[in-house]
């Protein structure tokens, strides 16, 4: 085999002496020792990160562009791709959409998506784990197998959540927060593995009853919503009726007060009215009992109709009020206090003057 090997190498080589085909022969050996130092350059892609072997043991990282390792079998290098986001499906599996190219549901998987809740009720979820690659080097010597791992980690910690989640609030308003604290604690689980793996995302997909029982617990459902509905209505009366009796509470209260404060301070007014007559009266008495005649009398006569007197009448005769509203109604008159022969004096079809003992002469009010 060997001298075949070198016949056909001579075949190659130019006619000459023994010592031209030795030279030759180094020449092919520098050829292919510069090959194979040339098969060291690579080229990292932006999305990649190169991870150099040597004799098969982790040595170092290369960022992306071109670079140079030993030639195999010194050397070799992995280029991961750590930036693109991988998908694991818990409780269902998925198949890309011939049109849109996005996963949808094509088949439950029971054993993955029934998990127990908090208060001892079966719930069905499905939901979907979205991971990169964070670092190349312990993703690729630490982790066996980084999709069943993730997907391992992940269906624990949700069956572990769930089972601290009562079914009312992992139906409703619980979600949001059940996928952050699964994300969070799924990537804790991954750093003590050192696996290199980080969690981007954990989204609900589905998360309701057993099929067998979710018509019963949709009406169920309905009228929680139905009482709600009427609680919110109960509490939206009692916040508009209660300030609005509160309100009308406290103006009765501030009128009374208001009345209350009026009446002491108009008696207070009169009170005082009356000390000051009294005393205007024990000075002067003649003349303060005429004023206190004549403001009586101004008072009586302000709200019995006008008329005029005159001596060459006999009688009396109304006013007739021109100047004032015809429509508005006149007040009856008033009958003057007293004594009868002082209210045969005052009234107007009784005598021919107004004041008693006195003579009429011109016109009085």
């Amino acid at each position: 085999m060997i001298r075949q090997a070198q016949d056909a190498v001579r075949r190659f080589l130019p006619r000459g002496s023994g010592g031209f085909g030795g030279k030759g022969l180094a020449l092919i050996g520098l050829v292919l020792v510069a090959i194979w130092a040339g098969s060291g350059f690579y080229r990292v892609q932006p999305d990649e990160q190169g991870v150099v072997m040597r004799f098969g043991a982790f040595d170092r990282t290369a960022p992306p562009g071109l670079n140079y390792h030993i030639p195999w079998p010194v050397e070799t290098v992995t280029t991961p791709r750590v930036t693109r986001i991988n998908r694991v499906d818990v409780g269902f599996r998925a198949n890309p959409d011939q049109t849109t190219g996005r996963p949808v549901p094509s088949r439950d998987v029971g054993e993955e998506s029934m998990m127990l809740t908090g208060d001892e009720n079966i719930i069905d979820i499905d939901f979907a784990v979205f991971w990169r690659i964070r670092d190349a080097s312990e993703f690729l010597f630490n982790t066996r197998n980084p999709e069943q791992t993730v997907k391992s980690v992940a269906e624990s910690t949700m069956r572990e959540m769930i089972g601290r989640t009562p079914i009312q609030s992992a139906l409703t308003e619980a979600r949001a927060q059940i996928e952050t604290q699964v994300r969070a604690a799924t990537q804790a689980v991954l750093d003590q593995y050192r696996s290199g793996i980080e969690i981007t995302q954990v989204q609900l997909q589905k998360v309701d009853p057993p099929a067998s029982v979710v018509d019963a617990f949709r009406d169920v459902q309905r009228a929680n919503a139905d009482r709600e509905r009427a609680r919110n209505e109960a509490e939206s009366y009692r916040n508009d009726i209660i300030p609005r009796a509160r309100g009308e509470a406290e103006r009765v209260v501030q009128e009374a007060q208001g009345a209350r404060e009026s009446q002491i301070a108009r008696a207070g007014g009169e009170a005082q009215r009356f000390l000051s007559v009294l005393g205007a009266y024990q000075v002067a008495r003649d003349v303060t009992v005429r004023r206190m005649y004549l403001e009586t009398m101004e008072e009586i006569l302000r709200r019995n109709p006008k008329i005029i007197v005159d001596d060459r009448l006999q009688g009396v005769m109304p006013l007739l009020p021109l100047g004032a509203d015809q429509t508005r109604p006149q007040p009856a008159p008033m009958t003057p206090p007293g004594p009868p022969a002082l209210q045969r004096q005052l009234a107007p079809a009784a005598a021919p003057g107004i004041f008693p003992n006195r003579q009429p002469q011109g016109i009085a009010r």
